[in-house]
């Protein structure tokens, strides 16, 4: 998601980016200007050129600089609008800029814009360092952020004072010259080693894949398998074969589906050991010097270690909380992956296959013990399960709850001609644009997430926000649908839930607004919006076999249903281990980490089944190591997973259902429309009534409950 970036001015860079009129020459470049032209104005990807990436960033800079500096230097007694209003206002064409930049480091992202994100990066660490260690423009903001209470401001422009006052504190603003200085280094040098992180990251899954030169290596693969392995071939000039590429997407049907062991075998350790082999893409390194530079940057904030600057800022608002919420779940999961397993050698035992469950089996033999417990095989939903019918289901169930109409607009330019761009409006009012880039390519991110091009606000003007949702399916041929597994369609209603957090937005101030909330609340929106997806409503209308049209039948989603808690042992394990080894990682302080030794023993301490791996071993750990976002905050997913699990339960306790009108009307007052006008926590009160418990999520995840304290 696009986060703001805030600079000023330094006599030490002042010279390397001075230009004689800073805003007219900002105004002069395409990538600055403001986004015009039909539905409430868009990007300008038609004019998008990678070589203007470097001159249009120092543009921006510059002209935010000239801003801030004057900000800084204001000779009248410091206020909310001529201190913090100013500064929300300060940062314009930069914004537009690193927009566009974002979006092709992200999604466009060749060996040219590669080298360009690889300059950038740390100019705009450093820039960005440069606010906070203006020490006159912080005493400004401190002055208004003490007098908030007493200064006739609105609870809004109050929270928004308090943000801006604690973004300064945490990040180093009441530091000496020195401190300022190593923070800058600091965060100069990371800036540099994330860049080199996601690129290995991104290396590693384009150079390898798995060739399918035989109708033996396609042994128990779906015809859709099949098909997407071909059309990857071609594109990689190997027509007449196939191809398992080394994504999420490609790989896990495989590990589902195929019947050659050592195959699966072959791909796992592929998919798994990504940025971790020893050559010029090994990320090992750069680990290690990432958390010795966040535990040094902690300390300097007065933080015992990383884990605690980032929790203090959250809801957990200390590791301990975090780490009690995940062993209270690790050990049931760990239980229940024990019976996974059991079961799963059962089958392979009586199928004579004389062999011990091993990583590279485990979702081969789930889907078959999923299909002789429950009569589900993955294979049979499949086909009813297509792309465009999905996004279409996503679109109904928004219109339901929010009001929200989705129409398909072809007059804006895109920044790839498979991205399509929706007009979202309520009661025929523009409420904002939906951008969809929904196929793998080389230069993209893998995975799935959602992007904020622009947040909605009010502040001067009536600014309807942007947002995009991306993901990595493979293209089909031409009028053929693209089928989906049930987990992608999940994935899909979760991405799409944070883009409904944007849209629905209702704010004043952009730093307020969208999503730009704290981040173990953040994928609380986007997991509730994962129940409507198994509803009846959204199945029987969208859930349409490819070929018949046919909805999917009753009995069918009466077993998914029934099958709902089935694997969440793996599940759950798969992404715990992760999330406490980042806990872990980043609670070591000062201790020297080698990823290796630090994977294999903190497994080995909290117990991790041998026929598991983390969803995301450290070497390619993009999450906690391509920047700061999630780092020792992995644990986001299961704290906003308790939250989601309550909440659902809300839907379930109305007479409407997950349909139920005005739980939905409070859902939009209480959460999605007020971003980070009001605390996270008091945000879920005003909507359930009260505080979060733990009981539905082990409800949800068919885990035993807590044992009282």
């Amino acid at each position: 998601m696009q986060r703001r970036t805030f600079l000023t001015a330094s006599a030490a860079t002042a010279a390397l980016f001075s230009l004689s009129n800073p805003t007219k020459a900002a105004a002069d470049m395409p990538l600055l200007a403001p986004w015009t032209g039909p539905h409430g104005g868009a990007p300008a990807f038609d004019k998008v050129k990678v070589a203007d990436f470097k001159p249009a960033i120092e543009a921006g800079i510059a002209d935010q600089r000239a801003k801030v500096a004057a900000i800084a230097a204001n000779k009248a007694p410091p206020t909310f609008e001529n201190t913090i209003a100013a500064l929300e206002d300060c940062s314009r064409p930069l914004d537009r800029v690193l927009a566009y930049f974002n979006i092709w480091t992200s999604t466009l992202n060749d060996k040219a814009m590669q080298a360009v994100e690889a300059e950038m990066a740390p100019k705009l660490a450093a820039s960005a360092d440069e606010v906070i260690q203006n020490g006159p423009l912080f005493e400004r903001v401190k002055a208004v952020y003490e007098a908030r209470e007493r200064s006739g401001l609105t609870p809004e422009q109050q929270r928004l004072t308090w943000v801006y006052y604690r973004r300064f504190a945490r990040q180093g603003a009441a530091l000496d010259a020195a401190g300022k200085t190593r923070m800058a280094e600091i965060n100069q040098r990371l800036a540099s080693l994330y860049t080199a992180f996601s690129q290995n990251e991104l290396k590693d899954e384009e150079a390898w894949t798995l060739p399918l030169t035989s109708q033996d290596d396609l042994a128990g693969l779906p015809d859709s398998v099949v098909a997407a392995a071909a059309r990857e071939a071609e594109a990689h000039g190997k027509k007449g074969q196939w191809l398992i590429t080394n994504t999420r997407s490609s790989m896990e049907p495989f590990l589902t589906y195929s019947t050659r062991r050592d195959l699966r075998e072959k791909g796992f350790r592929m998919w798994t050991m990504r940025g971790d082999n020893g050559d010029a893409n090994d990320n090992n390194a750069n680990i290690t010097e990432i958390l010795k530079l966040r535990a040094e940057r902690a300390k300097l904030l007065g933080f015992p270690t990383h884990a605690h600057w980032i929790t203090d800022d959250q809801m957990a608002k200390t590791p301990d909380a975090a780490m009690d919420l995940m062993l209270k779940v690790w050990a049931p999961a760990v239980a229940r992956v024990r019976e996974e397993v059991a079961d799963m050698q059962a089958v392979a035992d009586a199928e004579g296959a004389k062999i011990k469950i091993a990583p590279w089996d485990y979702r081969f033999y789930a889907e078959k013990v999923r299909k002789a417990k429950y009569d589900l095989d993955e294979a049979e939903i499949k086909p009813y399960l297509q792309l465009e019918k999905l996004r279409e289901g996503m679109f109904w169930a928004a219109g339901q709850l929010y009001g929200f109409e989705f129409k398909q607009v072809t007059d804006l330019p895109v920044a790839q001609p498979d991205i399509r761009t929706f007009e979202v409006t309520r009661g025929g009012q523009r409420v904002g644009l939906w951008y969809f880039d929904p196929y793998a390519r080389a230069g993209k991110n893998s995975g799935a997430w959602m992007n904020e091009y622009r947040t909605q606000e009010r502040f001067l003007s009536e600014v309807t926000p942007i947002v995009s949702n991306n993901a990595n399916f493979v293209k089909g041929a031409p009028g053929e649908p693209i089928l989906v597994s049930w987990d992608d369609a999940t994935t899909m209603f979760h991405e799409f839930g944070h883009a409904l957090h944007g849209l629905n937005s209702n704010v004043t101030y952009p730093a307020l607004a969208g999503t730009n909330v704290v981040r173990d609340f953040v994928e609380f929106p986007s997991q509730l919006n994962e129940h409507w997806l198994p509803t009846h409503e959204v199945l029987t209308r969208f859930a349409t076999h490819y070929k018949t049209g046919a909805p999917m039948p009753d009995a069918l989603a009466a077993k998914i249903k029934k099958a709902h808690t089935f694997n969440q042992g793996f599940l759950t394990v798969e992404y715990l281990a992760s999330a406490i080894v980042d806990m872990k990682a980043h609670l070591a302080g000062a201790t020297p980490i080698e990823p290796h030794a630090f994977e294999k023993a903190t497994l080995a301490e909290i117990g991790m089944p041998p026929e598991i791996v983390m969803r995301h071993r450290m070497p390619h750990f993009g999450h906690i190591f391509s920047g700061d976002g999630y780092s020792a905050g992995y644990y986001d997913y299961i704290w906003a997973d308790t939250l989601t699990a309550d909440a659902a339960e809300a839907f379930q306790e109305a007479p409407g259902g997950f349909y139920d009108k005005a739980t939905a009307q409070r859902l939009h007052d209480c959460i999605m429309s007020v971003g980070n006008t009001i605390d996270a926590g008091e945000a879920f009160r005003r909507f359930r009534g009260r505080d979060v418990t733990i009981d539905a999520l082990m409800r949800d995840r068919g885990f035993p409950a807590p044992a009282k304290a």
